[in-house]
């Protein structure tokens, strides 16, 4: 963990001998504040790291140089500019959160004298109802048959264990063969923060991966696979890239069945666990979400589907 800076001064001196201007030593600094202290997922680093360059460009567009002219005023018009282009609330609200985390982060190493970004509303991200699976559409996807061979056996069981956790894709990549314990019927996962959980499953993900890992995973073994429980055709760990590919491309054999990725899949997971009658809390703990509000979502899906249904099916609707 890097030690603290004192000042301005030392943002610049980060970047002598790199080449480097005020600017871009802040962002080095603020990456390896978020890599090493903060731990985030590689693609919020990404994110938030695009976001900074992009208040930094608008800074400069603005006629400064130094970060520390950055205040509330320049935060809000930056914002203004984004909703002007047409950013969707979701980017929004995640450039809201990220301004106020690098604030937060200038402040403390002294480059701010106050922080702005207390002062900066909280924008609302729109929330939209997931789509998911109705569950015969869900027991069709599952039950579609394939040619039995490696590849099929591991896809098979890669969308039974999505379905029957409603695991993230990035914790499903990330499993390895330990993780599971066949006799309690559980996987451990490594969730988002680095905060690990306990995920029941049933049988059905259970028979589809004892499938793949007695006659599909030794054929595609190679020096180097280690302990990943999911393998792609070279023997290397499972990318996410190929599990969204299989998803939708599963999805796509069931006609009628909405297009999907992975995180359709949890989303569907979650509707079915509260459609069965499942607490919120218990739905919360085996998705990992930090807070309830998250989970809360799924309610109104449930909610809606039985409006549909009723408004289908009551004579008096």
């Amino acid at each position: 963990m890097e030690p603290e800076a004192k000042g301005k001064d030392d943002v610049v001196a980060a970047g002598e001998g790199q080449g480097l201007g005020e600017f871009d030593a802040v962002i080095e600094q603020f990456e390896r504040h978020l890599r090493l202290e903060r731990d985030l997922s590689p693609h919020t680093l990404r994110a938030y790291l695009g976001d900074v360059s992009s208040l930094f460009a608008h800074m400069k567009a603005a006629g400064h140089d130094d970060v520390s002219a950055l205040d509330v005023t320049l935060l809000r018009d930056w914002l203004g500019d984004q909703h002007q282009a047409g950013r969707s609330r979701a980017t929004l609200a995640r450039r809201s959160a990220c301004a106020r985390v690098f604030t937060a982060f200038c402040h403390r190493r002294g480059w701010l004298t106050s922080d702005p970004g207390l002062l900066l509303g909280t924008a609302k991200a729109e929330r939209r109802l997931p789509k998911v699976l109705d569950q015969t559409e869900a027991e069709a996807v599952l039950s579609t048959q394939g040619p039995g061979d490696a590849r099929d056996l591991r896809d098979r069981a890669m969308l039974e264990l999505l379905y029957a956790t409603g695991m993230r894709v990035g914790e499903l990549c990330g499993l390895d063969v330990d993780d599971v314990d066949r006799d309690r019927r559980t996987v451990r996962v490594l969730g988002k923060g680095r905060k690990e959980r306990t995920v029941p499953f049933g049988l059905p993900a259970l028979q589809a991966l004892d499938a793949w890992c007695v006659r599909g995973r030794p054929l595609w073994i190679r020096e180097g696979s280690g302990p990943a429980l999911f393998l792609g055709v070279r023997g290397g760990r499972i990318d996410q890239g190929t599990v969204r590919r299989v998803v939708h491309a599963r999805l796509a054999h069931v006609e009628g069945t909405p297009d999907m990725g992975p995180h359709g899949l949890r989303h569907t997971a979650a509707t079915h666990l509260l459609e069965g009658g499942a607490d919120l809390r218990s739905v919360q703990e085996m998705l990992g979400h930090a807070s309830l509000a998250t989970t809360q979502i799924y309610t109104h899906v449930s909610i809606e589907r039985l409006r549909a249904a009723y408004r289908q099916a009551h004579p008096r609707a």
